[in-house]
This record gives C-alpha cells, structure tokens and sequence, in this order.
C-alpha cells in the first residue's frame, strides 16, 4: 500500500476537505441576506470548490 492509498492519509484529506467545507458554506450563509434552496445548493457547491482550492494551495506551498 502506497502512502496516497493508506487509509490515515485518506481519512486525513477527507477530513481537511470537510473542516475548509464547513468553514465556507458557513461564511456563505453569514454572507448573504436571505436563505433559499437555490442559494443553499450554490453556496455548497462554492464552498465545495473553494475546499478543493485550498486543499491544493496548502498541498502546493508544503508539499505534503
């Protein structure tokens, strides 16, 4: 089993990617003035790729 594929290593991305996750869908819904479905849906997916984003931008600056 290579390091990528270990379960720790797993859990630990999948864990970073929810904590960036909650951290802005939760400033989304600070944000914005009403709540809707639509701008739930939005907001999710925003905050989904901003995870993405920053799980990178972390990984490219340490190199872990």
């Amino acid at each position: 089993m290579t390091r990528r594929t270990a379960p720790r290593s797993v859990l630990l991305a999948a864990g970073e990617l929810l904590a960036w996750w909650a951290a802005l869908a939760l400033l989304w819904l600070v944000l914005i003035s009403s709540v809707d479905s639509l701008e739930r849906i939005v907001g999710a997916s925003c905050a989904a790729v901003g995870a993405m984003v920053a799980r990178l931008g972390r990984r490219a600056v340490t190199w872990r």
